[in-house]
């Protein structure tokens, strides 16, 4: 049975990756894309959404601009990881297909009323349109019952700061707002994407695959910025697939294996601000009064790895 997604994401080059994937997967239909601030701007982000939609033949998935700016903190954008226009070297043109008239956050509440309990949320970019949308409509939780994030990290060190992940610094505010709240969320961290590195035999099946399939010569080109930027930042040629594997646990929460813990976000912190806080203390109750949340910790890499290389190497 397909999942319905409605996805809300910062399309830099892994946001891309996920799109591609997901519309290449059988189980995966795409009902409406919502962009946001993160990786590039806000309308940057809806047109490269545009761009992957129109090359793997979904232009009729909406793709809506969202939210320019975090809650409570000023704009800052990622292009120095994932290029000037957000996809590697690549700048996507205009698109033959108009962007969305409906604001990311009133198209996320429209689909909810209209197809209540019928939707799983993906979020894979800073979580301001779902704040924002709660704030507008707190009735959201009972109308989508589920909702995966990207973002986070439990034990893992940050990516963006020593302590806090990239999603959840860029609007702290918002995703702790979203922790509050009652509906199943599965949280899927650095922690367990960083166990998901496109390297070594797929990095070649995806690069061999490019002079014969328009989506795997995408792939690899949008790639290969990301590449270099991980290789300067870890010392190896590779890739976590961070916003793919969050696609995937939405599709087949299997591949992971899953903790359940309160989260918080730091803030106040001068220097853990954005920080996601669990109780890992395994010999006494938690403390928190908050819906738990499912938190991936483990996964089967190559399994989630080799299909996901095997869909975007498809003729």
């Amino acid at each position: 049975m397909s999942v319905n997604l409605l996805i809300d994401c910062d399309t830099g080059v892994d946001d891309a990756l996920m799109l591609l994937d997901l519309a290449g997967n059988p189980d995966a239909n795409i009902v409406a894309v919502g962009s946001v601030h993160g990786n590039v701007q806000s309308r940057r982000a809806a047109i490269n959404t545009r761009y992957v939609l129109d090359l793997v033949g979904l232009e009729d998935v909406p793709s809506a601009v969202g939210s320019w700016r975090p809650l409570a903190q000023p704009l800052h954008t990622a292009e120095y990881i994932h290029g000037p226009f957000g996809l590697g070297g690549f700048e996507p043109p205009e698109p033959n297909t108009p962007l969305s008239e409906e604001h990311a956050v009133n198209q996320m509440i429209r689909l909810a009323h209209e197809r209540p309990g019928d939707l799983t949320l993906l979020a894979t970019g800073p979580l301001t349109n779902l704040g924002a949308a709660l704030v507008l409509d707190p009735e959201l939780p009972q109308l989508i019952p589920r909702v995966v994030i990207m973002g986070g990290n439990i034990a893992e060190p940050g990516n963006i700061t020593p302590w806090a992940e990239a999603n959840i610094w860029h609007d702290p505010e918002a995703a702790d707002l979203v922790f509050q709240y009652g509906w199943e969320v599965v949280l899927v961290p650095l922690d367990v994407t960083h166990q998901t590195l496109l390297t070594g035999p797929y990095l070649e099946r995806l690069q061999a695959a490019a002079s014969s399939s328009a989506v795997a010569e995408f792939a690899s080109a949008i790639v290969q910025f990301y590449l270099d930027m991980y290789e300067q930042a870890r010392g190896i040629r590779a890739a976590a697939m961070h916003d793919p594997l969050a696609g995937g646990v939405a599709l087949d929460p299997s591949l992971c294996g899953y903790i359940e813990k309160s989260i918080h976000v730091e803030l106040r912190g001068t220097e853990t601000r954005g920080m996601t806080v669990a109780d890992l203390r395994g010999y006494r109750d938690e403390i928190s009064d908050r819906p738990r949340v499912k938190v991936a910790m483990e996964v089967e890499a190559d399994r989630f790895l080799s299909a996901f290389v095997e869909r975007l190497t498809r003729g």
